[in-house]
C-alpha cells in the first residue's frame, strides 16, 4: 500500500509541475473523501481511481486522512469483535500475536 501512495504522490507532484493554471470547474474534496475514495480504489485495485483521489488534495493531506481512516477502521472493527484494537489491527496486517 505504502508502494502505492509513494507512485501516486510522485505522479501528482509531477502533474502539478506540469500544469501551469488549475483546472476550471474542477470540484473541491475535502481530505476525508479523497482518502476514503483512495483506500477503497486500493481495495479494489484500481489504479486509475487512486491515482485520481491523489489529486483532490495534497499529499500530506492525502497522508493523514488515510491514517485516521485506517485509526477508525481499526477501532469500529475492535468494538464490534469485543477486541483489542492492538489485536485488530495485527489480525489485519497478518501479524502474529506479541
Amino acid at each position: 500500500m505504502f508502494g502505492r501512495l509513494r507512485t501516486s504522490f510522485s505522479r501528482f507532484r509531477n502533474s502539478m509541475r506540469a500544469e501551469a493554471a488549475p483546472r476550471g470547474g474542477k470540484q473541491n474534496h475535502n481530505l476525508f473523501e479523497a482518502a476514503a475514495a483512495y483506500v477503497a480504489a486500493c481495495a479494489e485495485d484500481d489504479q486509475e481511481r487512486m491515482d485520481e483521489a491523489a489529486t483532490w488534495v495534497s499529499p500530506e493531506a492525502l497522508s493523514f486522512g488515510v491514517s485516521e481512516l485506517a485509526c477508525r477502521a481499526v477501532i469500529a472493527l475492535a468494538r464490534e469483535r469485543d477486541e483489542s484494537s492492538r489485536t485488530v489491527a495485527r489480525t489485519l496486517l497478518g501479524l502474529p500475536m506479541a
